[in-house]
């Protein structure tokens, strides 16, 4: 004879373990203001943007603004341009925020964003989500940031805070005129030092953590740009290419920081930017 108890724990432990049960009445639909993480007391924030139909497990793309991890936002950035793009080839799309100095030095920004992707695949069932399928974009300093998540893994230092028992790499990652080595023209010391204190610029640096088991990059510079140089980004393919990692680099004409016109209309325009950026991802993620 089976023992009553028994049978009513076993029920009671598969009934935990039902599968999330997408709601289909978010596709198409914008999320705000979404806490992932809090850090040192910090609620950190980010938008979901739902695609518009549901064919299974979505891939993801995250965002990450630029700024001079000084300021911007989730909401805003040359970054927001893309979004449509990708939540329309059928992308959920994800844009954080992250802390910022001077208040906050790095490293809490690559802390922050780390945890940003951890927090997704925790929490993969109620967002409808594939785990294994999460690519990364950004801008400027959000470059640096999306280039620093496909660069370490856990043994970096930089996995602090919640949802440890999940990894935060990523499977792609697309950087648009990001730093890649800050050894190489930082430029004014003291505003180096507002941003990373005392951090060793070079362990700040992806280009320091690049190995063969990274993910592919897309990245993208502008040619004019002052603010920072095309040669980081060269800088970065450099490594990728020695280490076997698959990357391009596609130099953007007559484009200086933000893709801002230098001389003349840029090339390839901003749309087709979008559309290698969604080319890439569906080719990495789908």
């Amino acid at each position: 004879m089976v023992d009553q108890p028994a049978i009513e724990d076993e029920t009671e432990e598969q009934s935990t373990n039902l599968p999330y049960i997408f709601d289909s009445s978010k596709l198409g639909t914008l999320a705000e203001d979404v806490t992932y993480c809090v850090m040192e007391g910090v609620a950190l924030k980010m938008d979901i943007y739902y695609p518009a139909v549901n064919n299974g497990l979505f891939p993801v793309t995250m965002y990450v603004h630029g700024g001079g991890w000084r300021s911007g936002n989730k909401g805003a950035g040359t970054g927001q341009a893309d979004i449509p793009f990708l939540q329309r080839a059928g992308f959920l799309v994800v844009s954080v925020n992250y802390r910022l100095a001077p208040e906050y030095k790095f490293p809490a920004m690559i802390e922050d964003v780390k945890c940003a992707v951890r927090y997704l695949r925790a929490n993969a069932g109620q967002y409808n989500l594939d785990p294994e399928r999460i690519g990364v974009w950004g801008t400027s300093a959000g470059g640096h940031l999306v280039a620093m998540l496909g660069a370490t893994d856990e043994s970096a230092g930089f996995d602090v805070g919640e949802y440890l028992e999940y990894s935060s790499r990523v499977q792609a990652v697309v950087v648009m005129f990001g730093p890649a080595d800050l050894t190489v023209g930082t430029g004014d010391g003291r505003r180096a030092r507002n941003i990373f204190g005392d951090f060793d610029l070079a362990l700040a640096s992806p280009v320091t953590y690049v190995s063969a088991d990274d993910p592919p990059f897309l990245i993208l510079h502008g040619e004019e740009d002052t603010t920072v140089s095309i040669r980081q980004a060269e800088i970065l393919l450099a490594a990728l290419t020695e280490a076997g990692v698959p990357a391009e680099l596609v130099p953007v004409v007559n484009a200086g920081h933000s893709f801002l016109p230098v001389g003349g209309p840029i090339r390839p325009s901003r749309v087709e930017i979008s559309q290698m950026v969604v080319d890439f991802f569906e080719k990495q993620l789908k």
